[in-house]
């Protein structure tokens, strides 16, 4: 892209010309007085450059490659899990920013307060009793789908050369949802959730060398305290949607550039 300005050119003449209707001229005149000012333009043709650059290196597909497409309808089905696992993530998303309104990991220093306020969600709040199922159901739709997501992907060979990366990139995201599934099921502190999180304490003591540090780093000591359910909320809450959201932007953005990778 230039730095040099270009030559003005007389764009009220030109649609002058065309018939366009008000939402197009609209649309054009907006565009205008952008382009004017912070050179969308320019910045569109560079980024529809690279698109194609880009995509003239990617090899085809087999199914372009041996017109096999009316051949393989039946895998188009495992072809949506991508998208329904991030569609289910963002309803978790939603219903989860929802419930913070109402949830509280405590207020005194007791970690029972969040049982308490699970409990006011459940019985008392008008829609709680479906606000939180929603939440809880369509995190365990997530995780469901990433893995048979991740099946897909395996089977029909999608995670070869040159697709390696965003393979990788999904490994992390199983991990991560399998973290988010784990840290959301310890913020009711109930007895499911009590011995779990003593089950994650016991775990992160057993590692050789590190376990009584990784055990106080995550879990606040040995034992389950005001500080586990702290730092549970916290990776929940704070940590958590923006590293996934980050990471699931990055790997769609990978698979619009590459394009999809039909059945090997």
């Amino acid at each position: 892209m230039s730095l040099e300005r270009k030559d003005e050119y007389d764009h009220k003449d030109w649609m002058k010309k065309k018939d366009l209707t008000p939402v197009e001229s609209t649309f054009l005149m907006t565009l205008i007085w952008l382009d004017k000012r912070l050179r969308i333009v320019d910045y569109l043709e560079m980024m529809e450059t690279l698109y194609y650059r880009v995509n003239l290196q990617m090899p085809k597909s087999h199914t372009e490659q041996y017109d096999l497409d009316n051949k393989f309808w039946y895998w188009y089905p495992l072809y949506t899990l991508g998208l329904f696992s991030t569609l289910a993530y963002v309803v978790a998303a939603i219903s989860g920013a929802l419930l913070g309104f109402y949830y509280s990991p405590a207020t005194t220093g007791d970690p029972t307060t969040a049982y308490s306020s699970i409990e006011f969600i459940m019985t008392e709040l008008q829609f709680g009793f479906m606000l939180r199922s929603i939440h809880r159901w369509s995190a365990q739709v997530m995780v469901a789908a990433v893995f048979l997501h991740m099946l897909r992907v395996y089977f029909t060979g999608a995670y070869k050369e040159p697709r390696e990366l965003n393979w990788l990139i999904g490994i992390i995201l199983i991990s991560l949802t399998m973290v988010f599934g784990y840290t959301g099921y310890l913020l009711p502190w109930d007895q499911l959730a009590y011995w779990a999180g003593q089950i994650g304490v016991e775990m992160a003591l057993s590692i050789p060398l590190v376990g009584e540090w990784a055990a106080q780093l995550l879990f606040g000591g040995f034992s389950l305290s005001q500080s586990t359910l702290q730092r549970m909320y916290i990776i929940h809450v704070f940590l958590l949607p923006f590293v996934v959201t980050t990471l699931i932007a990055i790997h769609i953005g990978i698979v619009w550039v590459q394009g999809i990778a039909e059945p090997h």
